[in-house]
């Protein structure tokens, strides 16, 4: 018996078996397993340090809240924030304008919070105002607004009627103001009847024309009378003082066409002396032509176009180039 025991082991350790090969190929739930240390931890501080800290938080943002609801209330309602007098408004830059006429914009936002004026509604109703050019509105906290305005910058009186009124380079009637007293040509041409585009484009050749006489000789805006703008294609100007001192009295009509102002009143300028010695008294001008100028043209008096030769030349010395 012991002899096939030790057979057996002996067979066993011949085919390579092992114990250990053995315990491992046996199933996991056979297996003692192995005791696992559990940690007990302190639930109970932890949980109080996490509360602890949510409840600051939670009570840092009601308070943040509570402060915000408290403010909003203060400037939303609060009498020392609202609008309720006049002097609240500031003005500045305004000169023609009246203080009413900018006050008379805020009446709606008589009683309220100066957080709930639309700016930019007041800003374009200020804007609507005839000598109004730009206009900036702005809140100064807490109960007080300050609007700046640009006002237009008139260039001539217009003629509509028997009335004067005052118009922009841009073609903007404006109401003459009391106690203000200004220097300006009268235009016509430019009404009301006629659009503001148009308006506007007929102003910019008076610009035009004002500006280049000044080039050729200073003071000569000055001697501007009128300035006829009706007929986009011929400038009609009426000028004084053109044959020197002791002359402002002497009206003269000047049609200047539609381009080439600069050059034309140049040629005005040097040979007017020497119309008026050839012609008298010089009442009317026309110098539309590129070639040709007329004198008088209501009395059939007329420059020709130049001579090539000089003896003709000095036969028509009406001719200019």
């Amino acid at each position: 018996m012991a002899k096939s025991r030790m057979t057996a082991a002996t067979a066993a350790d011949e085919s390579g078996y092992q114990p250990d090969m053995l315990a491992e190929e046996e199933p996991r739930y056979l297996r003692r397993q192995k005791p696992v240390e559990i940690r007990k931890r302190k639930f109970a501080k932890r949980s109080w340090a996490f509360y602890r800290r949510l409840l600051i938080v939670l009570g840092v943002l009601l308070a943040c809240g509570w402060a915000v609801f408290v403010a909003g209330r203060f400037f939303l309602y609060s009498p020392q924030v609202l609008l309720t007098r006049p002097e609240q408004i500031e003005l500045t830059g305004g000169q023609m304008v009246g203080r009413e006429a900018i006050v008379s914009k805020f009446y709606a936002d008589r009683g309220r919070s100066v957080l709930r004026v639309p700016l930019e509604e007041r800003r374009r109703a200020i804007e609507e105002l005839p000598w109004v050019e730009s206009a900036s509105v702005q809140r100064i906290l807490p109960n007080r607004v300050r609007v700046e305005i640009t006002e237009r910058t008139p260039v001539a009186f217009l003629r509509s009627g028997t009335d004067l009124a005052l118009i922009d380079a841009r073609g903007v009637i404006l109401d003459r103001p009391a106690g203000h007293d200004f220097q300006f040509p009268i235009v016509s041409g430019v009404q009301e009847s006629v659009g503001r585009e148009e308006r506007e484009r007929r102003m910019q050749v008076y610009e035009e024309f004002m500006k280049g006489i000044e080039l050729i000789r200073a003071g000569s805006s000055e001697m501007v009378s009128e300035v006829d703008l009706s007929n986009p294609k011929n400038l009609r100007v009426v000028m004084t003082g053109l044959a020197g001192p002791g002359s402002e009295g002497q009206a003269v009509t000047i049609q200047f066409g539609n381009d080439n102002f600069v050059k034309k009143y140049e040629m005005l300028v040097k040979n007017f002396g020497e119309w008026q010695a050839s012609h008298g008294r010089v009442q009317s001008i026309d110098l539309q032509y590129t070639r040709q100028v007329v004198i008088n043209p209501e009395a059939g008096s007329a420059a020709a176009p130049p001579a090539p030769e000089p003896a003709a030349k000095k036969q028509q010395p009406r001719k200019k180039r």
